[in-house]
Order: C-alpha cells, then structure tokens, then sequence
C-alpha cells in the first residue's frame, strides 16, 4: 500500500507505525497550527506547541480487512471500503438495551474492503497495541478509538459493588479481546504511564489513574488499613486494590493536570478568552 494520508505536508510527522497482517496505523502529529486569525488564537497556539500540545490523527491503511471505529471518530475514507453498523435484526433489541444501561453506542460502525481510514484530530495521545488471541485488556471508558475487525469490544462490567460504587471507574468500562491491532485515546503520553508486573500478587493505589489492566487482574475497592482507626490515622481511606497475575498501567499526573484544570487561573483564563 503506497498511499498516505501525510502527503506531502512537512508540517506532519509519522510518530509510530503498527503492523498486523492486512491492517497498518500510522499516527500522525501537526507539528504546528498555522491558522490562527486573532492575537487570542496565535498567544493560545504558541504555548500549546511549547508544552507539545499537538493535534494527532490516526491513519489507518486496510486490505481486505476491517476497522472498529468509535462511534463519531472517523473523519474520512476512501478506497473500496464499505461502512457497515454490525447491527442486525436479529441483534439490535439487544445491543439498543446494552447501550441504554452502558451509555455507549449501539455498535462500533465497522469499515471493510481496501482503503485508507482516517480517524478525527484529537490533542490527547494515541497509543496503540497490539493484542494476541484470547489477550484481553479492560480500559476506562472513553479510551477506545479503533481496533483491527478481529478483535473484540464490549462493555464491561464491574464485578462488585465497591469497584463500581466506590473506584471512581464507573460501572462499566471497555473490554478489548485479541487478536489485532488496538488505538487508545490516552490523556497522557505513554512516557508517563508506570507499567506495573503482578505475579500472583497486590497493587494498591489511592485515586482512580489506572488506565489499563489485563485480563487476568481482578479489581476491587477495600479499606487502607485493616482496621477504620488505622485508615482514619493513615488519611487514606479507601484505595483501589488489583490482585492477580498481569499489568496495571497507572498514570499518576493525570492527577495533576486535573488539578491544573480546576485552579483559579484556569478559570481566569477561560473567562478573559471568551
């Protein structure tokens, strides 16, 4: 497959390619915006390249093969391709009740043939994966972007009370099952994301910045200490407990921006560009 959808624009770079049989993603990064048309603009542009705030696209080149998409995510196509919603008669009362409880789309719409899909520019990052039969991740809701037709994704519920009423997850995230290609929408770069290897063993953390887990790690909501006066004196309190044998990606300054967001200089900010 010769084509691109970088072109010949230099102000594009390919920041990583994947491979896997018929399917091939390139993610994309605008190295600069230059179309600013006011002062506001052009301050909010040259601080945003500062701290690598880049547009990012993912290109994804098929043949004869298919492409789950979030629903809303693509941005355009083409080639011999033909959209399909992967709702059927037979299946759609069902997957109309998931969405309801779920709140997600009936059905990723799905792209077969040969072809180029490209999905919507978006400032967070793009991570992709590549998973390996029966290989399964569960990610927090709103991080799945694309994966290759041969894999799998549904929601999935949490399987006790205290990790959906109390983790800060939610009730349902997304569950992707291999083989193929995956595209995850992270709010941070994979530079700071901490990997952690469970063997059979236990990971706590205080606060809901893990991103990702395998399969294999179960996920609950327990007290810090084994007693309430020992959690009352530890100030912790509650803390997300994964127990198992897999990974759990953390991404521990997602706290930090988000405390970025809710300061009173964001608020002076957001208020002066209006």
């Amino acid at each position: 497959m010769n084509q691109s959808a970088v072109g010949t624009r230099e102000n594009i770079k390919i920041i990583d390619t994947s491979v896997n049989k018929n399917m091939k993603i390139e993610i994309l990064e605008y190295q600069k915006l230059l179309g600013g048309k006011n002062p506001y603009s052009a301050e909010m542009m040259y601080y945003m390249e500062k701290q690598n705030m880049k547009v990012r696209q993912a290109a994804i080149y098929l043949t004869n093969d298919t492409v789950k998409v979030e629903p809303g995510a693509m941005s355009y196509f083409k080639g011999n391709l033909e959209m399909v919603s992967g709702v059927t008669p037979g299946n759609l009362l069902g997957r109309m009740f998931t969405g309801a409880v779920t709140g997600e789309a009936a059905a990723q719409p799905e792209y077969r043939g040969t072809g180029m899909v490209v999905l919507e520019p978006t400032f967070k990052h793009l991570l992709t994966l590549e998973l390996q039969a029966g290989e399964e991740i569960i990610v927090d809701k709103g991080m799945f972007f694309a994966a290759q037709g041969s894999a799998n994704v549904s929601a999935y519920m949490q399987r006790n009370l205290s990790s959906a009423a109390l983790g800060g997850e939610g009730i349902f995230q997304t569950s992707i099952k291999g083989p193929g290609l995956v595209i995850l929408e992270c709010a941070v770069p994979m530079c700071e994301i901490d990997i952690i290897d469970l063997e059979n063993d236990t990971l706590k953390v205080d606060g809901n910045f893990a991103v990702l887990r395998t399969g294999g790690i179960d996920f609950t909501v327990e007290r810090s200490a084994k007693t309430l006066i020992g959690s009352a004196v530890s100030g912790e309190g509650l803390v997300n407990v994964y127990r198992g044998t897999g990974q759990v990606w953390l991404a521990p300054t997602i706290k930090v921006y988000e405390s970025m967001l809710s300061s009173p200089y964001s608020t002076v900010t957001s208020a002066s560009a209006t």
